[in-house]
């Protein structure tokens, strides 16, 4: 069931409610080809970039602010800079909010590779949603996506990969999280399987799938990102 209340998921609560992003996690436990996390400045907002890593204390306090402000912030959520889940600070900072503001829906992006083992502290802290970036079901496709899962880069670690997101995925939905898939659409890399990866967000529970458009730009510098009009066609054809 999709949160009424979440901007994220919700088309009518995407400009009546607000949420907030808390950058606790810098650790990562794979290397995405498309993420460069070198860089922040005033003008850049993009996936793994923050001007700085705060504590769990911290968080608490930006969101007590945060609420202070604006009364319309609903959501609370971690996606980073790194892999939340790499990160006991994650955690924390959730159990913080949770026992704090039992009433803020709480949140968490993921790749997806440790999601089983943390699901029962998840649920423990509170979460309620889940987003799960899975951009490819094939190991072949996984070696050219990502550039290290655990740190290898053999297809045996691809393969782990994608039945660990499995495996994380089914669990989440069945234990009653909503879950959305975010899928970096790569023209000529992953664009032959959106629709299958479609099918098999809904068959593992998925609510919602969310096609991003990739950011040129570490390894796949020199690719052209996706045009409107096949990111378009892409949605149509796996009905997102």
């Amino acid at each position: 069931m999709i949160p009424a209340e979440h901007p994220c998921l919700s088309a009518q609560a995407h400009f009546r409610y607000g949420r907030i992003h808390l950058p606790v996690a810098p650790r990562c436990n794979i290397r995405c080809g498309y993420c460069d996390r070198r860089y922040d400045c005033a003008n850049e907002s993009r996936p793994g970039v923050t001007s700085e890593v705060i504590s769990p204390e911290a968080a608490l306090d930006r969101v007590e602010r945060a609420l202070r402000l604006d009364s319309r912030l609903r959501v609370a959520g971690v996606a980073g800079p790194g892999e939340p889940l790499a990160n006991p600070a994650t955690l924390e900072t959730l159990r913080l909010i949770h026992a704090r503001f039992p009433g803020l829906l709480l949140c968490l992006s993921t790749n997806g590779l440790v999601l089983s083992d943390a699901l029962p502290e998840l649920l423990d802290c509170g979460v309620s949603t889940l987003t799960v970036t899975v951009n490819t079901r094939s190991v072949v496709c996984a070696g050219h996506v990502y550039r290290t899962v655990g740190g290898s880069a053999d297809a045996g670690a691809m393969a782990a990969f994608l039945s660990a997101q499995q495996e994380g995925v089914a669990k989440a939905a069945e234990a009653g999280l909503t879950v959305k898939i975010n899928t970096v659409v790569i023209p000529g890399v992953n664009t032959g399987e959106i629709e299958e990866i479609a099918c098999w967000a809904a068959r593992a529970g998925a609510a919602v799938m969310n096609l991003m458009p990739l950011i040129p730009q570490a390894s796949f510098r020199d690719n052209e990102p996706p045009s409107q009009a096949l990111l378009d066609a892409l949605r149509a054809r796996a009905r997102v």
